[in-house]
């Protein structure tokens, strides 16, 4: 699988075992989310907790949104791709079951649209987060959901939206339309499509998280990117999330 970040053993810890305390609401988040701290024998770090007790009702997405951020981990994670932060799903946090994501400090006044214009050395970074929405089936992918870490990683946040069953690709990720995927990207979604079918490893995780006809139209997805071999274009033009940003 293509090399990505690694999730580190202190993350893990901290995610799956720190006690959860809320030290803030995050403003202009459609669902109630909300900055953690973490703490586990002397150690801390902040995380984005999303309980599912704080998300609204969608027509067209069953409750349980946290489910779909830690599935978009797994893939991502699965694929060696390094996208979604470390995500986690636990059921002790203040507000109950919901979503712990690793916190990723990131200058605000960076998202999709800057990277894209002023730094093209982030551009294959950003193509393959496109490939990986489109293997995902991400609805609401908006500029301000790709950040740029300290070191320069590249990090695709906001993950609830994704693995609809139908067709519901809403991204503003489509400058890179008509490009040939990378072969190495190509060969990760030739190994994921040969393990949906008999889950194994990180792969096996999504099965708990999502319905079997999304797991199937993954596997559709999947196999749509390996036919065209390019990124594919939005011929209506309206394929896009609001706001943008």
């Amino acid at each position: 699988m293509t090399d990505g970040n690694t999730v580190s053993g202190r993350e893990l810890a901290l995610l799956e075992g720190g006690v959860v305390d809320l030290l803030g609401r995050v403003v202009n988040s459609s669902n109630a989310t909300f900055l953690v701290q973490l703490s586990r024998d002397g150690d801390s770090a902040l995380a984005i907790y999303k309980p599912e007790a704080g998300e609204r009702p969608l027509a067209d997405f069953e409750p349980g949104l946290y489910r779909r951020e830690r599935a978009a981990y797994l893939l991502s994670d699965y694929l060696g791709w390094g996208i979604v932060p470390p995500t986690v799903v636990r059921g002790d946090p203040p507000l109950g079951i919901g979503s712990l994501q690793w916190f990723i400090e990131a200058d605000a006044g960076q998202h999709y649209f800057t990277l894209f214009a002023d730094a093209p050395e982030t551009h294959a970074d950003l193509a393959r987060i496109a490939v990986f929405d489109c293997l995902a089936n991400n609805t609401d992918r908006k500029g301000g959901h790709v950040l740029r870490g300290p070191d320069g990683h590249i990090w695709g946040i906001d993950n609830g939206l994704c693995f609809a069953a139908g067709n519901k690709l809403r991204t503003v990720i489509w400058d890179f339309a008509g490009d040939p995927i990378p072969a190495a990207l190509l060969a990760d979604i030739e190994a994921l499509l040969a393990d949906i079918e008999e889950p194994a490893g990180g792969l096996a995780g999504l099965a708990g998280l999502l319905a079997d006809g999304e797991l199937a139209a993954l596997g559709r997805r999947a196999r749509r990117l390996l036919r065209a071999g390019v990124l594919p274009d939005d011929a209506t033009g309206m394929r896009y999330p609001w706001p943008l940003v």
